[in-house]
């Protein structure tokens, strides 16, 4: 038996619909693949002040580092000095809580502050730092007894300090030139900087 002929153009409908259609799954594949390249962009896992896992039964969420612990509350700025990083925590916008909205890695020079509670002292928008390097959006936190200043800030050629390298003692806790930009943005005069061991 003979089958019926098609519409007129049907083949070409179809066609498109399934070129679409394999437009759209891949446009979705490429999101997915943008989203596992850049973590930090997407919004915080859910984690436990604490560090625990809010019983899951042990399962470890991804996303980035839990807050660390015993770092206060409200709107602060979060340095830990094992962890080399730095969290920037606000209050929520809808009510109670908190919301990470960034937190990067840090490369501390030879001297660090003691773990305590301190607020922003002073900014600078660009400097030079104890390492001669040309600097910019310096955020001062602290000044200890002996002079020593420790502030966070981003060198404009994009180096790092070398603790082992420097002969004088400094506090200057360096970050790359968008983590300095976001630190300079959120960290206003008299936000609280949180120093945890």
């Amino acid at each position: 038996m003979a089958r019926p002929p098609s519409a007129p153009g049907s083949g070409a409908v179809v066609t498109g619909l399934t070129v679409a259609a394999l437009a759209v799954v891949a446009f979705f594949a490429y999101q997915a693949s943008a989203a596992d390249d850049h973590p930090v962009a997407a919004p915080p896992a859910k984690s436990s002040p604490t560090g625990d896992d809010g019983g899951t039964g042990g399962a470890a969420t991804e996303g980035p580092p839990a807050v660390p612990a015993e770092s206060g509350r409200g709107k602060r700025v979060v340095y830990s000095l094992e962890q080399r990083g730095v969290w920037l925590v606000d209050t929520a916008d809808d009510g109670p809580g908190e919301v990470v909205t960034d937190t990067y890695e840090v490369f501390p020079s030879e001297v660090s502050p003691p773990a305590g509670e301190y607020a922003v002292t002073s900014r600078a928008e660009q400097g030079t730092g104890s390492d001669g390097v040309a600097i910019e959006h310096t955020v001062v936190f602290h000044v200890a007894a002996d002079g020593t200043v420790f502030g966070f800030s981003a060198a404009l050629d994009g180096s790092t300090p070398d603790p082992d390298g420097t002969a004088r003692g400094t506090g200057g806790i360096r970050q790359t030139r968008e983590d300095g930009d976001a630190m300079w943005r959120f960290a206003a005069a008299g936000v609280p900087v949180v120093v945890v061991p």
